[in-house]
């Protein structure tokens, strides 16, 4: 039986032999955002295989708009995210994508959680890349597996 140690390792050497294709697309000033470079660690942090994904952050209006236009939900959220294709856990098939990162939202709830927008730009980002793998939080179970994902 595997040890910790031992699927940990396992864990890493698989996310550093798997391609990540990120892109970073800046829509909006978003003074105080992380770096292409950080955004990229933190995409790469939870995807697992080969990954092609886009990191787009927007401003206000843009994630009003498309929160509204695909969820029915008329405000700007803090983070959406659209997977291509169909994917299912445990397949080997790429995983594809587009992360919207909503900037002046992050910033609001980063402040208002008291922690760094560094740290809010990470979680955000992990959790909508945990969303493009499969994962959902709509029901209790579903939302604590996310949680230990996270």
């Amino acid at each position: 039986m595997p040890t910790t140690s031992t699927r940990k390792a396992r864990r890493h050497r698989e996310r550093a032999e798997a391609p990540l294709r990120a892109v970073v697309q800046w829509a909006c000033r978003a003074r105080g955002a992380p770096s292409a470079a950080r955004l990229r660690a933190f995409a790469r942090a939870a995807a697992r295989g080969a990954t092609e994904v886009t990191l787009r952050i927007v401003g206000a209006a843009a994630g009003r708009r498309l929160n509204r236009d695909y969820r029915g939900r008329d405000y700007a959220t803090n983070v959406l995210a659209f997977g291509y294709g169909r994917r299912v856990r445990r397949v080997a098939a790429p995983l594809r994508g587009d992360v919207v990162i909503c900037h002046p939202v992050v910033t609001h709830e980063a402040h208002a959680q008291r922690k760094s927008i560094e740290a809010h730009y990470a979680h955000l980002v992990v959790h909508a890349m945990l969303h493009l793998r499969g994962y959902d939080h709509q029901g209790a179970r579903e939302a604590q597996r996310m949680e230990r994902a996270e």
